[in-house]
């Protein structure tokens, strides 16, 4: 087993990635545009800039886009919304409805000290910084 999950650990990683990131996205969704059985909010509130940061990056952390700095901004978004939201009202996250803003505080730090991974546009760009996927070939005159 333990080979097994070892030997799987970049696609594994992918596949939380694309999770978390689209589960948050979801949330952006929320707050931005009332769905999944959510409360639009005006996007200049605090509550509309964390429904941005949620569906952008949301969105770009899932296809491993700008993933550093934006989990990183993702993670101090769900800090904050932690102690500003959840801390006031008792001191632990399962009695406070708080344990999903500290989990994905602690995740989107993760993905942002280890970056998107393999299977991501971010690998995909670094990879093919400034070439073509084929040649030109020119003449020399």
């Amino acid at each position: 087993m333990e080979h097994l999950l070892s030997r799987n650990a970049s696609s594994i990683y992918a596949l939380l990635r694309v999770v978390a990131g689209l589960l948050f996205a979801a949330h952006g969704a929320q707050k931005i545009f009332g769905f999944f059985g959510g409360t639009e909010v005006q996007p200049g509130t605090l509550m509309g800039v964390a429904g941005i940061i949620e569906l952008l990056g949301g969105v770009c952390i899932a296809l491993g886009l700008f993933t550093r700095p934006l989990a990183f901004l993702s993670s101090g978004e769900m800090a904050v919304a932690y102690f500003m939201a959840h801390a006031p009202l008792g001191p632990w996250p399962i009695l406070n409805k708080g344990e999903l803003a500290v989990l994905y505080a602690f995740l989107f730090l993760h993905v942002a000290s280890r970056g998107a991974g393999a299977y991501s546009l971010d690998a995909l760009l670094s990879r093919g910084h400034n070439r073509f996927p084929f040649r030109l070939r020119t003449r020399a005159t």
